[in-house]
C-alpha cells in the first residue's frame, strides 16, 4: 500500500490497524506517521528512532514513493524549475518562486493537458495522464528532503494540466497539504488555477477550507476567450461568472497579453468591468514561447498602457 496516497487520517488510521496487528506499542505508529509528510524520509531505513526490523518491514509493506530528478534550472532571480522523471517514463514539472519570506511553489497535476489552450506549451502535449495524490503533493515533498531547497510557505496549483480536470486526485492531495499531519500548510496559502470546469468548481467551492481561487481568463468577453480557449464552448463566460459569483472567496483573474488579440483598449475596459462584478484581483502576464506560433506578445508599449488602464478603473 502507498500510504502516500491517502489523506493523513486515512493513513494514520492504516498505520495504526497495522502496529496492533503486530502487537507493537501503540507510540510505535505515532513515530511513523509524521515520516510520511512532517519529516518526510525517503525510505524506512532513514527512520534511526525505529527498530531495524521494524524499518525493514515498513519498506516491505509500505514502501515510500519519490521522484527522479531530470533537470533543475535556476534563474537569475532565484527562480528554480524541476523536471521530474515518473515511474512510467512521463514527466511534470514544478517551479519554485522565492520572493522575500515567502516559497510559493507551483506544482503539476497532470501530465500535460486536454484543454488545448492556444497559447499554453502543455497544451500542444495533449493529455498524458493523471498524477496520483502523491505524485502532486511529492512535488512539495521534494523540498523537504533536499536540505539545499528552502521550506515552501506557498503552493499554486497552476504547472501542468488543469486541476479541475483531475478532481477525485486534487481533493486527496488539497487535503494532504493543509491538513496538521499532512503539510500543514494553511488554505489561503493554496491557490488552484482552472480555465473554469464548472463541475468542478463547485465541489472545490463546497469544502470548507478557504482555498484561493485563481481562473485562467485571459479574453474578457466569450467572443475573445473561445478564440484562445476551447473550453469557451462548453462553459461560457456567462456561465463561468455566475459559478464565481456564489465563490465566496477572493479570486485572481489570469490574463496574458497577446498581440492584437486581447490587449487592445476596449479589451481592458471589459475586463475592468468583469473583474469589479467579481471584486476579482487582475493578474497580468506576458506571453512566452511554447503555444501557437501564430501568437506574439503584447509590445511593451501595449501592456504598460493596458496596466495602466485597469488601475484607471481602480
Amino acid at each position: 500500500m502507498n500510504l502516500l496516497n491517502l489523506a493523513p487520517a486515512d493513513a494514520a488510521r492504516e498505520v495504526a490497524a497495522w502496529v496492533e496487528r503486530r502487537d507493537l506499542e501503540p507510540y510505535r505508529a505515532r513515530q511513523i506517521v509524521p515520516r510520511l509528510w512532517r519529516r518526510p524520509v525517503r525510505t524506512w531505513t532513514e527512520c534511526t528512532d525505529l527498530p531495524g526490523a521494524l524499518m525493514e518491514d515498513l519498506n516491505r509493506e509500505f514502501p515510500l514513493e519519490s521522484f527522479e530528478l531530470a533537470a533543475r534550472q535556476e534563474s537569475r532571480d532565484g527562480t528554480v524549475k524541476f523536471l521530474w522523471k515518473l515511474d512510467d517514463g512521463e514527466a511534470i514539472e514544478s517551479v519554485l518562486i522565492p520572493e522575500g519570506d515567502r516559497r510559493t511553489l507551483c506544482i503539476s497535476s497532470q501530465s500535460g493537458c486536454a484543454l488545448g489552450c492556444r497559447f499554453c506549451a502543455t497544451g500542444t502535449m495533449g493529455l498524458r495522464r493523471n498524477l496520483e495524490p502523491w505524485e502532486i503533493v511529492g512535488q512539495v515533498r521534494e523540498m523537504l528532503l533536499d536540505p539545499h531547497n528552502a521550506a515552501v510557505t506557498n503552493v499554486v496549483f497552476m504547472g501542468m494540466g488543469e486541476p479541475l480536470h483531475n478532481w477525485r486526485n486534487v481533493d486527496i492531495a488539497l487535503t494532504i497539504l493543509n491538513h496538521h499531519q499532512g503539510l500543514g500548510i494553511g488554505a489561503r496559502r493554496i491557490t488552484v488555477s482552472t480555465v473554469g470546469l464548472i463541475p468542478g468548481l463547485e465541489k472545490l467551492a463546497a469544502r470548507g477550507e478557504q482555498f484561493r481561487l485563481a481562473v485562467s481568463l485571459h479574453g474578457p468577453t466569450s467572443r475573445v476567450r473561445e478564440t484562445l480557449m476551447p473550453v469557451e464552448r462548453k462553459y461560457d463566460l456567462e456561465t463561468l461568472v455566475g459559478a464565481l459569483k456564489s465563490f465566496e472567496r477572493r479570486i485572481t483573474l489570469e490574463y496574458v497579453l497577446i498581440d492584437g488579440v486581447n490587449d487592445g483598449e476596449d479589451n481592458a475596459r471589459e475586463l475592468a468591468r468583469l473583474a469589479t462584478s467579481l471584486g476579482a484581483h487582475i493578474n497580468l502576464l506576458p506571453l512566452h514561447p511554447g503555444g501557437d506560433p501564430v501568437l506574439k506578445p503584447a509590445t511593451a508599449d501595449a501592456m504598460a498602457g493596458f496596466q495602466a488602464s485597469l488601475a484607471r478603473a481602480g
